[in-house]
């Protein structure tokens, strides 16, 4: 007797196929078993979807191809896996297959039975050797006390109905909630497992020592893994089967990790959940703090409950416009732990300051004084190398891309010009290359700059010891050989660093116990730009770089935050000042709901990427003129084509059309329907030289 799986495999995102492929097999197969099926000439990694012994009525069973052999040692993916990995393919506009085996270990698609095996010996010996939690409870270490304010966030998790929003103040102890919420998930059922996900790799050395040190002792070493870009394809694999078999009780990871596989989930906690990096800008589109609210939802049944806790000290508007709707519960968590005040903020109004000043006077010396204490000051500047540009002041050269819409970043310490879109990176070159002219200089200020100038500017200023003062750099440049950020934080904690510059990663999450002050000294870079989420990234961004600052509470009372402005009498200064964000929330709001934006309205972009900018918007608009009468077309909004900001990119041209609608149905409704339209699209005339689109729902810049 012969049975017939259909299967979903990565085929292309926009290849016509459909979402799962049918097959031939003499023995059935559950739902969620991996097995190995032909496509083309290839075997490839599948995921069975359903298992009929009823040939498909457009199949022909004669011309159907047997499969290939399952995993074995797996147990299937579940349900609730499948509805989740169905529901972002549909919402997000990709296909199925594409979301599935996104969702896996890119080594656990090259692995045959006989590989796979191994590596399931070789995590059974792991885990022997690390100890299997049989105790079923964490051994205290070092546990604090929880505040009044924690203490009422956690009675209000363990009986909330919906997802719960924590709105905690920078340094009110969030981190402690989630430890505590971890501990009663697990404690409440011995197969619990919890995922707590970061918006960056870069937090997840601090998290996962807090996480070690508090469930280690009782449950063993291996019962937490990391998911995350930033390993290696074995550890990823290793970390997914000890998380699919159970084994791990808490995965901590990126945005990546919503889509691992946990059968026994009970708590989802999202970290930082403001962060636009949870938000996938390649391949399927995804919210990662969308999903897990949807997730959350998907793992609640009537024997158990997951819930979600969605935590920040500036949540996302979408988040905070849910809660006072009644969608999410918020819990507000206003006072930092030991009582330490939030910083004050001192705005340095730079139309006063001497010409050129790199720092203000004024905040050059309160520097010095905390220096001369011993305390730590930090240093914002969302932008790295040593300048943005090189220029020629005698014919007005720059050091652009060939390849892209960009100019190259000078980078002093390796002395090239990298573009930091393509990757294109020369030597700097000798003399202007196009009239000879040696007086070539930087443009601009990143971060490698910066280190520089501090350093001269405090080459006197002596540390309470008497040794010079040590100027440090934490960027993207900077920690990206493995173990430089570890090490640059053991630094920092150490006291061995009295100045740390960097780039909106070192702004958020840390818990820096010995910096006093902070400072911005470009905030006005993002204060006037014309994506409708500029002014709350950069609220958020310079809120969460204030609260790095006092968080001993010993200090906390001369803590400040210093920005450096030309427009010192913005609104958003005055927010910031009195550290208000529900009355700036409140504010942006308004405006939002004024001009019908997210989340009072919604969008999604069609992007086009080709050869010439003409075939990238021929597409579009052919694209948009065969929609009309497609169903809900008469409650979406299809906005004529436009270049990307920087349209060319790796010699690729790069085009987008922005559709809004009113309605979440009408939308998701119209793309549906538009998927074949846009197959067809691609065959105009016109539009020769496309080389891909996709459709980017909920986009985060418009």
């Amino acid at each position: 007797m012969s049975f017939w799986p259909t299967v979903a495999v990565a085929t292309p995102a926009h290849g016509g196929l459909a979402q799962t492929l049918s097959y031939r097999s003499e023995s059935p197969l559950a739902p969620g078993t991996l097995v190995r099926v032909p496509l083309g000439s290839r075997e490839v990694l599948g995921v069975v979807w359903t298992c009929t012994d009823v040939p498909p009525q457009d199949l022909e069973p004669a011309q159907a191809r047997p499969i290939g052999a399952a995993l074995e040692g797996l147990e299937p993916l579940n349900g609730r896996w499948r509805q989740l990995v169905q529901f972002a393919a549909r919402y997000y506009q990709r296909s199925l297959g594409e979301v599935a085996m996104g969702a896996l270990p890119p080594a656990l698609r090259e692995l045959d039975n006989t590989q796979l095996q191994r590596r399931l010996r070789r995590l059974a010996t792991a885990r022997a050797g690390t100890g299997n939690g049989s105790s079923g409870a964490p051994t205290p270490v070092n546990i604090p006390m929880v505040s009044t304010d924690q203490e009422r966030a956690l009675a209000a998790l363990a009986q909330a109905d919906r997802p719960v929003l924590l709105f905690g103040a920078t340094g009110s102890g969030k981190t402690e909630v989630y430890l505590r919420a971890t501990e009663q998930a697990l404690a409440a059922d011995a197969k619990a497992q919890v995922l707590v996900m970061v918006p960056e790799i870069n937090l997840t050395p601090q998290l996962e020592a807090r996480f070690r040190e508090r469930f280690e002792a009782g449950f063993g070493a291996g019962a937490l893994v990391c998911l995350h870009s930033g390993m290696t394809p074995p550890q990823r694999l290793q970390a997914w089967l000890a998380a699919h078999a159970g084994h791990a009780r808490i995965v901590l990871g990126t945005r990546m990790a919503i889509f691992a596989s946990l059968p026994g989930l009970r708590l989802i906690v999202v970290d930082e959940e403001h962060d636009p990096s949870y938000k996938s800008q390649e391949g399927a589109r995804y919210s990662a703090r969308d999903l897990a609210v949807y997730r959350a939802r998907l793992e609640t049944d009537a024997s158990a409950r997951c819930q979600v806790l969605l935590g920040s000290a500036t949540p996302s508007l979408e988040s905070w416009h849910a809660a006072a709707q009644g969608r999410y519960q918020r819990v507000d968590m206003p006072g930092r732990i030991g009582g330490g005040e939030l910083p004050r903020l001192r705005l340095v109004d730079m139309n006063h300051q001497p010409k050129g000043a790199l720092l203000a006077p004024a905040l050059l010396a309160a520097m010095q004084t905390r220096i001369g204490r011993g305390e730590q000051c930090l240093v914002l500047l969302n932008r790295r190398g040593y300048a943005p540009v090189l220029s020629c002041g005698a014919c007005d050269w720059k050091s652009s891309c060939p390849h892209c819409s960009a100019y190259r970043v000078f980078h002093k310490i390796d002395r090239t010009l990298r573009c930091h879109h393509c990757g294109f990176t020369q030597r700097v070159p000798r003399a202007c290359p196009d009239c000879g002219n040696l007086d070539i200089v930087p443009v601009g200020r990143g971060t490698e700059q910066l280190e520089e100038q501090l350093g001269a500017l405090l080459a006197d200023v002596r540390r309470p010891d008497g040794s010079p003062v040590r100027v440090a750099r934490m960027d993207a440049d900077t920690t990206r050989a493995k173990g430089s950020l570890e090490a640059q934080l053991d630094a920092l904690h150490a006291g061995e660093v009295d100045v740390l510059v960097g780039t909106q990663m070192v702004a958020k999450g840390h818990d820096f116990r010995r910096i006093t002050l902070v400072a911005s000294v470009n905030a006005d870079a993002a204060l006037f730009a014309s994506d409708h989420r500029a002014p709350e990234r950069l609220f958020a961004l310079l809120m969460q770089a204030a609260g790095r600052a006092g968080r001993d509470a010993r200090h906390s009372s001369a803590s400040e935050m210093w920005v450096q402005t030309w427009h010192p009498q913005h609104p958003l200064f005055d927010a910031l000042a009195r550290h208000d964000y529900p009355g700036f929330a409140t504010a942006q709001l308004a405006d939002r709901q004024a001009a019908a934006m997210p989340p009072f309205g919604f969008q999604a972009l069609l992007r086009a990427d080709a050869r010439s900018q003409q075939a990238a918007q021929a597409f579009l608009n052919g694209a948009a003129a065969a929609a009309a009468g497609l169903p809900g077309s008469d409650q979406v909004t299809l906005y004529p084509a436009v270049p990307l900001n920087i349209q060319r990119v790796a010699n690729v041209e790069r085009a987008q059309l922005l559709l809004e609608s009113d309605s979440r149905p009408a939308l998701q409704s119209f793309l549906a329907a538009w998927q074949p339209v846009l197959l067809q699209a691609r065959s105009l005339p016109e539009a020769r030289g496309l080389i891909r689109f996709a459709v980017d729902v909920d986009p985060l810049t418009v």
